[in-house]
């Protein structure tokens, strides 16, 4: 019995490896002067070298130069639209922050948590709810940040817009959510997303159809825009679900969503 114990508090101790907060990366001078806008650019080459068509992201290179990302994310752990509101004059600019912030503070914290295979089990717990990182200077979990800051912000769409790195995840795409361009990006990504039938299954003998359990988790966003949730999902379907349809949800794949 005394073995059992040993083993599980060091499966414990395994999993919540990454409850330390992750530190700022090491750049220079962003701290020191006063900021000018986010750094698109190079979160822009991070997407563009290292993710491929299908979201899935090459870990291992952005591992072995991580400055686009450190610069980036450091911009993230110093400004943002509470500390340098002036930067962030309109809804569109704030949220594109927030998504980009959101996806490169993820894909920061599996790199520094040594590369997982799979976020399931303790390891989800000690990714979103522990650790924190910076968010204009502000110490937040990933879990608060996107169910205080961004969620509140009332668009469900961001829902195929963020991305944890899990296979489940909407797919990634390779630029930055842009101020000028949000809402068409929004609208693109929600009509891949819906589109796909790893997030939505039509079974038309048994009348029912399967979503992505995004919608399982957040049911309340998404009804806050429609009437139902085959309602929402039709605004960006090619081919529209009948509403009687009854509604079962796929189970979430948190492996990482690696190459």
């Amino acid at each position: 019995m005394r073995k059992l114990r040993g083993l599980f508090c060091a499966a414990i101790v395994g999993a919540l490896a990454g409850c330390a907060s992750v530190p700022r990366p090491l750049t220079s001078g962003l701290a020191a002067s006063p900021p000018a806008g986010p750094p698109y650019e190079a979160w822009a080459s991070v997407l563009q070298k290292h993710v491929d068509d299908l979201g899935r992201v090459d870990f291992a290179a952005i591992a072995a130069d991580r400055r686009d990302l450190d610069r980036f994310v450091a911009y993230v752990y110093d400004a943002g639209p509470a500390t340098h509101p002036g930067l962030f004059p309109t809804p569109a600019h704030v949220l594109a922050y927030h998504i980009n912030a959101y996806n490169a503070l993820a894909m920061h914290k599996v790199i520094e948590t040594g590369i997982p295979a799979t976020l399931a089990g303790l390891r989800k717990v000690s990714f979103f709810a522990f650790g924190k990182v910076m968010v204009g200077g502000r110490p937040i979990t990933l879990y608060d940040y996107e169910n205080k800051v961004i969620r509140p912000l009332g668009d469900p769409r961001i829902h195929v817009a963020l991305n944890c790195m899990a296979v489940s995840c909407p797919r990634l795409p390779r630029e930055p959510f842009r101020p000028a361009t949000l809402d068409e990006q929004l609208d693109r990504e929600a009509r891949r997303f819906f589109n796909e039938d790893r997030n939505v299954l039509v079974d038309d003998n048994a009348k029912v159809v399967r979503l992505s359990a995004i919608l399982d988790f957040y049911p309340a966003d998404f009804l806050a825009k429609s009437r139902s949730l085959i309602d929402y999902v039709n605004q960006y379907r090619d081919s529209r679900i009948p509403e009687e349809f009854a509604v079962r949800f796929f189970p979430y794949d948190w492996t990482i969503n690696r190459q």
